[in-house]
């Protein structure tokens, strides 16, 4: 296990019930990257991971 599962389990066990839309993420990562601006990069990786994943399953 990664400690970044953690993390991922309490997102799920916080707010899995719930549905949001790409825009509202896009708007949560802003403002994640506006306070933290250290991770830019990995956000920005995310989101353009997130954004190409019908890439990927083509391949």
């Amino acid at each position: 296990m990664y400690f970044t599962d953690r993390g991922i389990e309490e997102l799920v066990e916080r707010r899995g019930d719930e549905q949001v839309t790409l825009e509202w993420l896009g708007e949560r990562l802003r403002d994640f990257v506006d306070l933290n601006p250290e991770f830019e990069t990995p956000i920005e990786r995310f989101a353009t991971w997130l954004a190409r994943l019908d890439d990927i399953d083509e391949d």
